[in-house]
């Protein structure tokens, strides 16, 4: 596969903290997570309009006087070989970047670290970090998998990179002790972002349409437990 843009959100004051950014979308997962809003990125990427590079490029060029960076999101931009000399790409616009990844492919983030290519890594940690409890987030069916995942948070904690951790929190899928764990497993973190799930948009496993959202005043508890584990822990959404 070769790495294609299928998304292009000009604007947005959401995806990184403090900054404007545009957002620019990966198609493809190797996680199949239930209460995904992206199901289109994921399931049927060719209905989606591929946005050329020169676009976004003209776009970044016009703007970069309050334009502060990208966020390369997905999809899963890791999974694609060509990652890094696409930011170079957008690097030399002078323009910062943002990296979410799900943590699934460590070489890959080791590379885009070593080689100072990105500003911010936003990684999703989807559950405890155990076998049965990261299954049942993402469906992966390969051990092997969740011994990346951990190989990628130990990598970025150890990393001089400024980055965050975060967790869509779930009905029926976390309680308040699978968050407890996850902080004690990043214990020491910068920062851990609790994002409250929603159910609007396109969920890729319609039955998470009926899963109401906990009330924030529920993460706000989860919050001020788990602060003393990292040094800032914020909540979203809500």
């Amino acid at each position: 596969m070769k790495l294609v843009i299928k998304g292009f959100i000009q604007t947005s004051l959401l995806d990184w903290d403090g900054k404007i950014v545009s957002t620019l979308y990966t198609p493809h997962c190797n996680f199949r997570c239930p209460y995904c809003q992206n199901a289109g990125l994921i399931i049927n990427p060719q209905k989606l309009e591929t946005i050329p590079f020169r676009v976004i490029k003209d776009y970044l060029r016009r703007n970069n006087k309050w334009i502060d960076g990208i966020c390369l999101t997905g999809g899963e931009p890791c999974m694609y070989k060509e990652l890094p000399e696409f930011i170079q790409k957008i690097r030399e616009l002078d323009i910062m970047v943002k990296l979410d990844t799900n943590g699934g492919f460590p070489d890959m983030l080791a590379e885009v670290i070593n080689k100072k290519l990105v500003n911010y890594i936003a990684m999703d940690v989807k559950a405890p970090l155990d076998f049965l409890s990261y299954s049942k987030s993402t469906d992966i069916k390969n051990p092997l998998i969740l011994e990346k995942v951990e190989d990628s948070i130990r990598l970025i904690m150890e990393s001089d990179i400024d980055y965050e951790f975060r967790t869509t929190v779930v009905p029926t899928l976390h309680e308040e002790e699978d968050i407890l764990r996850i902080a004690e497993f990043i214990k020491g973190a910068k920062k851990y972002a609790m994002q409250n799930f929603s159910s609007q948009g396109e969920i890729l496993d319609p039955k998470f349409k009926k899963v109401k959202p906990y009330p924030i005043e529920k993460l706000n508890k989860i919050q001020k437990l788990v602060s003393s584990y990292v040094g800032e822990c914020v909540v979203r959404g809500g």
